[in-house]
């Protein structure tokens, strides 16, 4: 798994640089304006700011906020006293905490594994062997507690001016400088050595950056110069050497180069970050759409980059630099809200591409934790009331005092009205009570999934059909099941899906009356597709059609994944043999049964307490299968799979849904 991971790596990289684009992206600062507050320059976004003295007021006149730093306090001081973080312990990979038996992501302790708890668990899996893999994925998630406690010791220490936490932290740093190079590279292509990857490497540089850096002149310079030679250059050193693309990881490494530029005044180190071939001003031009959506479409990648440039926003406004990334906090500040206009009636998002659980919009604890950078109507309101570091430090005015001045406007969250999202290759339909999402294609390689053409689609707020993501990279289902056709709304050749990746094409949207018609010419190295969905008054009619080059004939078939329970016929029949020949996919289904159609097939579909009538057409004769499959883990859904009687040149099926009269 993790060599073909390193070659697919390699393979992005390629693809990316050889068709990486600058999107148009005019007049940011003045896009989704509705939720954004400017100040009296006109700019949507601040300069951070920390305020020391006034947060020493704070916990020492307000109980409320005594209250919090004495739980702070609690916290922080547990960790440093029982737990120490050790060279032979090599970190392994985040996705790998994964239960053997469902996908379940399996639930972190801190105590020690194989020293004191025998067992790991996950929500559904009571008792998970410790493998070698899963001691690897508690100790990088350990690592990452550990640094994370670093920073917040440190944060202690410039409240309180308590040396033991000071002394503590600069005792950690040791630690990590004296032996950095006693770890061994699990990658070694990749050169990381705290964690399994750069990615990782960098997200926790940014946590000891900002640690030494609120130690201030509490270090010896001497000493603070060893932490620059034998930790922070060499982790600068390794992350710039990867990643060399536009990508959400590249994102990340140069945010991170960025700001132990800024702690060591490496004015070369900044611009190379900021300015170099695939620095952060080009992340931010290619790798963000004209729809301000992130390019490797998988919309958690959207709040993941925002919290990547955040920490850099934050540490430059800090540190007076803020008007240099003008541009890019403007357009930063649009991939947090683009999501907003996607959402569902009843908050979740589309889940195109291969994000995990399906996300909901707004964000509002992203919102939240961005206020210092990006403020905005749902972020201020998201706040009122929460004691944490940034509010302490740099409090919004709404919270500046148990009686500050309300939000500046009430927030309105923004109406979702259909729209094509041409330069993401996605479009969205609403019209009476139908919302439907359609992806038809990718714009690279990274986090793509044999799905292009597929849709997700709400009757009012229920979920009739929607993209189930994927499950943790590290789980054999990743690429045997959730990145497949057979588990996308699509037609298949041979029961697969779209192979390789291809950018589609819109050939017609039009938000009234409500349709959109799209193609993949490449779908197949053998096979074209098309789909054309349309909302008529209260029915959703899906049109796809896949075509076999030349006269070739395929076996040609039909996935549609339903979050109802279907109301089988007697005529269903049990298949005992079910996924046997067939594509891996097939394989994790259960409780087959089939029954053979002529033209059509019908039936009623119970989700709760709305009942869809749902028709089913394909041409001739075929095999229609019905069965449990996986979806967002742990749980499973109800999947339909047409199967044409006999191989053929191409196929139209024609799914209609409509309420059951």
């Amino acid at each position: 798994m993790r060599s073909a991971f390193v070659a697919l790596f390699l393979a992005i990289a390629a693809a990316n640089l050889a068709s990486a684009a600058s999107f148009p992206k005019p007049n940011p600062d003045r896009a989704f304006a509705d939720l954004k507050v400017y100040d009296e320059a006109g700019r949507p976004w601040r300069a951070a700011r920390e305020d020391w003295a006034g947060a020493r007021q704070r916990v020492a006149n307000d109980p409320a906020w005594a209250d919090w730093l004495k739980r702070e306090r609690t916290t922080v001081d547990a960790w440093m006293k029982t737990h120490r973080d050790r060279v032979e312990w090599v970190a392994g990979w985040s996705h790998d905490g994964i239960s053997p038996k469902d996908g379940s992501r399996v639930t972190w302790t801190e105590k020690i594994p194989r020293e004191v708890v025998q067992f790991f668990s996950s929500p559904s899996d009571p008792q998970i062997e410790i493998t070698p893999k899963l001691f690897a994925w508690w100790v990088v998630s350990f690592r990452g507690r550990h640094v994370d406690t670093m920073e917040r010791a440190a944060r202690l220490f410039r409240l309180t001016g308590e040396a033991r936490y000071a002394d503590w932290v600069a005792q950690q740093m040791d630690f990590y400088a004296d032996n950095y190079l006693k770890w061994e590279a699990p990658k070694p292509e990749q050169g990381a050595r705290l964690f399994w990857q750069t990615l990782t490497e960098a997200s926790n540089l940014v946590k000891f950056t900002e640690a030494v850096r609120l130690l201030g002149d509490r270090v010896p310079a001497a000493k603070r110069a060893g932490w620059a030679d034998k930790f922070f250059r060499p982790e600068v050193a390794v992350i710039n050497k990867n990643m060399q693309t536009i990508h959400n990881i590249a994102t990340w490494q140069r945010c991170a180069a960025a700001q132990v530029a800024l702690l060591l005044g490496d004015e070369a180190m900044w611009r190379e970050a900021i300015d170099g071939k695939f620095g952060l001003r080009r992340q931010m031009a290619d790798g963000i759409t004209s729809d301000y959506l992130w390019h490797e479409q998988s919309l958690g990648y959207n709040n993941f980059v925002v919290r990547a440039v955040l920490s850099l926003f934050t540490a430059a406004g800090i540190q007076g630099r803020a008007d240099e990334l003008a541009a890019e906090m403007s357009t930063a500040e649009n991939l947090m809200i683009a999501p907003t206009y996607l959402r569902f009636p009843d908050g979740r998002l589309p889940n195109p591409a291969d994000s995990g659980s399906i996300g909901t919009a707004p964000n509002r604890e992203v919102f939240a934790d961005t206020y210092r950078v990006f403020p905005t109507t749902l972020g201020l309101e998201a706040v009122a009331g929460v004691r944490d570091w940034n509010i302490l430090l740099d409090p919004p005015p709404a919270v500046s005092s148990s009686n500050g001045p309300p939000p500046p406007r009430a927030v309105v969250l923004p109406e979702v009205t259909s729209r094509s999202f041409e330069t993401t290759r996605m479009a969205l339909l609403k019209s009476g009570p139908w919302q439907v999402f359609v992806h038809y294609g990718q714009l690279t390689r990274s986090h793509a999934q044999a799905e292009a053409l597929n849709y997700s689609a709400y009757f009012g707020t229920t979920d009739i059909t929607h993209d189930s993501g994927t499950v943790g990279y590290g789980s054999p289902l990743y690429k045997g099941y959730y990145a497949r056709g057979a588990n996308h709304n699509v037609p298949l050749v041979n029961g697969e899906g779209q192979e390789p990746q291809h950018a589609g094409e819109l050939i017609n949207f039009s938000a009234t009356p409500a349709s959109v018609s799209v193609a993949q010419p490449h779908y197949r190295k053998d096979a074209a597709a098309t789909r054309t969905l349309k909302i008529d008054g209260d029915r959703l009619v899906d049109v796809a059609t896949v075509t076999c080059n030349g006269a070739a004939k395929k076996g040609l078939g039909f996935a549609l994944q339903l979050q109802g329970k279907v109301k089988l016929p007697a005529s269903f029949a049990a298949e005992k043999d079910f996924g046997t020949g067939s594509p891996e996919p097939f394989r994790y289904w259960r409780n087959v049964r089939s029954a053979a159609y002529t033209d059509r097939a019908e039936f009623d579909v119970a989700y709760g307490t709305t009942t869809m009538h749902v028709v089913l057409e394909a041409p001739g004769r075929f095999q229609l299968f019905h069965g449990s499959t996986p979806d967002v883990p742990p749980h499973r859904r109800e999947t339909f799979y047409i199967q044409l009687a006999e191989p053929a040149a191409s196929a139209t099926f024609t799914t209609t849904f409509s309420p059951a009269r």
